[in-house]
């Protein structure tokens, strides 16, 4: 491919430079990791979170890069031709979809603290349900025909993202559903995917680490909208959030077709819910027409998600009646209040990924209406990521829990010892086991007939990162061995 057509239409910055030099410039590849640098490829220095690329161009250029994007002004003496642009982040997502081509025909996306994976897992099974092709992109990875990839990051960055859509395109694909960060929008990495519907789920306290205020982590949300979904595409907005009046303002401002599900929504209204121990039973409306829907899976939250994928999936052709025929066979996505196992006397063994305020809440109050006996809940706090959430945590675990063992997350390069005490400190009458096999082992060991546990914070992870090592490890691993050995 020519440099001329790498997102020159939506870059007047590029084709304006390009009359300086050849146009006919060959790129045989795109990067924004000089280590990855092959020689013809276009390496695009961005400015990252811990270091700018552009002090990466030289590396680039030793490895044989045929020309340099970089942030507009910068000074690159390079041999090779250099472009400044006054969004290289944007560029970078745009350039690689233009690079890769082929997407799935039909695309949605969905943002939100909490359910992005459940709602784009669920999305997926209700496309494939009827008959359709579909994968889904995201924390836990990438489903498809065919394909269970294991993934790590929520939204992957921009040249991983098309070449991934170009594969599942080329392999058939022609719907997928993937989740969209506050991180992947702020820093544009999906500014490239053409997007025929989008959802927001909630907001909660989360990524302090990153965004100055949750005005800004919302406002990052909100891009899902304003930039990247086209003006009049459906908007699947959860309506019983606190933070989703917020939500459909800023979708109707941006002139997206706003449709709301939940207790308070418009387009699926949520009239009754009952609880039952291993599923869920409720009739919505949808205009004039009653369903009644069957969910196989525990928590109030679970049936906001289905009501979400089920919304996005009636936006983009799918049948309410088959829609809602598909979520009685849905299967809970990997470590979100996924029951792992259960003891002689039948106390039930959780793993579910909250390791946010919200999330924790969330599931402690999900598993209350079906617990006879007591809630018991191992947790932790990731190390480098926000600290004001972990006294909060610990607040929300000994107010809503019976019983609560405070351990080990992924400490990262922070001094566990150190995060325990800070979860402690608003923990009262907790019991601290740094060990999280150990703590597991604890919590099962305690378990009677009518109590439940949920061991949560790691979810699907399969290691724990201690320091700048991860170490194999598994919260579904360490429950059933416990268990096993009761």
């Amino acid at each position: 491919m020519k440099i001329k057509d790498l997102a020159g239409a939506a870059f007047p910055e590029l084709s304006a430079q390009l009359k300086g030099v050849s146009s006919d410039i060959e790129i045989a590849g795109i990067t924004a990791d000089s280590r990855q640098v092959k020689p013809g490829d276009l390496f695009v220095a961005v400015a990252g979170t811990k270091a700018n690329g552009a002090a990466y161009i030289a590396d680039a250029l030793s490895r044989g890069a045929a020309a340099v994007v970089t942030v507009a002004g910068a000074v690159a003496e390079a041999g090779v031709p250099v472009f400044g642009m006054s969004e290289p982040r944007r560029f970078l997502a745009k350039a690689a979809a233009a690079f890769y081509g082929r997407q799935p025909e039909t695309m949605v996306a969905v943002t939100g603290t909490a359910g992005k994976t459940s709602v784009a897992s669920f999305t997926r099974q209700i496309w494939a349900h009827s008959g359709l092709s579909a994968a889904m992109i995201g924390t836990t990875g990438v489903v498809a025909p065919g394909r269970n990839d294991y993934g790590s990051l929520t939204t992957p960055d921009p040249v991983s993202l098309h070449k991934l859509l170009k594969e599942l395109a080329d392999a058939g694909v022609t719907h997928a559903a993937m989740e969209a960060s506050s991180h992947g929008l702020d820093q544009s990495r999906l500014d490239g995917v053409r997007l025929a519907a989008a959802a927001f789920t909630n907001l909660g306290r989360d990524h302090m680490d990153y965004h100055p205020t949750v005005e800004h982590y919302m406002a990052s949300k909100m891009r899902l909208f304003s930039n990247l979904l086209p003006k009049g595409a459906p908007a699947v907005i959860f309506a019983d959030d606190q933070w989703s009046d917020q939500a459909i303002a800023a979708a109707r401002k941006a002139g997206r077709d706003v449709r709301t599900v939940g207790r308070k929504g418009e387009f699926i209204t949520l009239k009754r819910v009952e609880h039952f121990r291993h599923k869920q039973s409720a009739e919505v409306h949808v205009g004039d027409d009653i369903f009644e829907i069957h969910v196989p899976l525990a928590g109030d939250f679970q049936i906001a998600n289905a009501l979400v994928a089920a919304g996005l999936a009636m936006s983009t052709g799918i049948s309410a009646k088959a829609a809602f025929s598909a979520l009685e066979k849905l299967q809970g996505a990997s470590g979100r209040l996924e029951l792992v196992g259960h003891t002689k006397d039948g106390a039930l063994a959780y793993v579910d990924y909250a390791h946010k305020p919200d999330a924790l809440e969330n599931v402690l109050t999900s598993v209350r209406p079906f617990t006879t006996g007591r809630i018991i809940i191992v947790f932790g706090c990731g190390g480098d990521r926000d600290k004001g959430k972990r006294p909060i945590m610990g607040e929300i675990a000994t107010r809503l829990a019976d019983v609560v063992i405070v351990t080990d997350d992924n400490p990262r390069s922070e001094v566990p010892e150190v995060i325990r005490a800070e979860i402690m400190a608003a923990a009262k009458g907790a019991t601290e086991i740094g060990d999280r096999a150990e703590a597991i082992r604890t919590a099962v060991g305690m378990l009677k007939s009518g109590d439940t546990l949920i061991v949560a914070g790691k979810g699907h992870e399969e290691g724990q990162t201690i320091g700048s090592v991860t170490l194999p490890f598994s919260d579904h691993e360490e429950v059933r061995k416990a268990l096993g050995g009761l």
